[in-house]
């Protein structure tokens, strides 16, 4: 573990694409994490994550999370793994919301197929939704599900197939520039790379401390439930959901197997860093979740099959940040990704590996650069 070309320094979603994506290309690659492969304290756990092509964030996400389903095709052949299943994807606001206005936007000019209903509509065509009169539906055909920790899983499996050595339980405590590498202080020991790749997650803040960037953390909660009309809510009948309402946004899946329907909240959540994030969830907590799932989708509260907790590592503005550092363009790093990253990651780790090795990136990257916060961006 003395050395290495390329040092990775997190080995959550994004960590292990860029080691994926490093190894395929023939690059001595070292990945250091501190906790097991699949631990629970970061961003990157669970059973699912929302992929959706229609992206009200910003039209220019359409490209990138286009190449995103190419990847995580291509990702599924080389391992025979099932990453992702389209279920259809649906956002429910006031005409006036940005997840309608947002969405609408990328898809038409992206030429994406969609279809805007009015709420009698939504609720004729899917009945485990309960849409306000005043409120319209967005629908897309691509959006779906992607199975994350057997996406995870992938990443780690394609990597050490090409080649790199992924230690898990080792803890960076710093790195430096050295000559013309870098040292990574670490738990072991120091390490030495010519290039570093930081995708620390909820670490970022402190790991990537000096260069000042604008990273904060928040605990977000999701309960996942077992409704009380099943057929409602299975395969088929609903699609991924988005909701917009006066409580809040919030974000859900149709049933599926060991997670039932999963329902989580997007825009709130307690302050906190990757080391004291509260890990218990109130009873308080929890019935507010219920409340808000029964006011919207009635059939769904059901019994409670269990609350968990999930680390945002948010933007001012909730786009993501991949850049080479200002000082050190050996070291390249991403964060930020203000929960909504989990789709990109096979993107976010080619372009990783291209500023790692070449200091640049022909993916179309620009807008998601430190700049905007006062960074150089490469």
């Amino acid at each position: 573990m003395q050395s290495a070309e390329v040092v990775i320094v997190g080995l959550g979603i994004m960590g292990t694409a860029a080691a994926a994506a490093l190894a395929r290309r023939g690059h001595r690659v070292l990945g250091l994490e501190q906790y097991p492969p699949f631990h629970t304290r970061g961003s990157s756990h669970g059973k699912t994550r929302i992929i959706r092509e229609a992206y009200f964030e910003s039209p220019e996400y359409v490209p990138l999370v286009q190449r995103a389903y190419a990847l995580w095709e291509a990702l599924a052949e080389r391992t025979g793994r099932t990453l992702l299943r389209v279920t259809g994807g649906i956002s429910v606001g006031r005409p006036e919301s940005p997840f309608i206005t947002g969405a609408r936007e990328s898809a038409l000019r992206h030429g994406l197929a969609h279809e805007l209903l009015d709420a009698a509509e939504a609720r004729k065509r899917f009945p485990a939704l309960q849409v306000p009169d005043d409120f319209v539906a967005l629908y897309e055909g691509r959006a779906g599900i992607l199975f994350a920790e057997e996406c995870w899983r992938a990443f780690i499996e394609d990597a050490v197939a090409h080649g790199a050595r992924l230690h898990f339980g080792v803890r960076v405590t710093g790195f430096a520039p050295e000559g013309s590498g870098v040292a990574i202080e670490t738990s072991e020991g120091t390490v030495r790379a010519d290039r570093l790749v930081v995708a620390a997650g909820p670490w970022a803040p402190e790991v990537l401390a000096s260069l000042g960037l604008p990273l904060t953390v928040r605990r977000v909660l999701v309960v996942h439930v077992e409704p009380r009309r099943r057929e409602l809510f299975e395969l088929g009948q609903l699609p991924i959901f988005l909701l917009d309402v006066p409580e809040g946004e919030y974000y859900g899946f149709p049933w599926l197997p060991e997670q039932g329907v999963k329902f989580g909240r997007h825009d709130d959540g307690e302050a906190c860093t990757a080391e004291t994030a509260r890990r218990t969830i109130t009873e308080a907590e929890t019935a507010h979740m219920l409340a808000v799932l029964g006011r919207y989708l009635p059939e769904a509260a059901g019994a409670l099959l269990m609350p968990v907790t999930c680390l945002y590592t948010m933007t001012p503005d909730a786009h993501f940040v991949v850049d080479r550092h200002p000082e050190w363009p050996h070291v390249a790093f991403a964060g930020g990704f203000s929960g909504h990253g989990f789709k990109f990651a096979p993107v976010i780790g080619e372009a990783l590996a291209d500023l790692a090795i070449d200091g640049r990136s022909e993916l179309p990257i620009g807008f998601l650069g430190a700049a905007r916060f006062g960074t150089r961006h490469q």
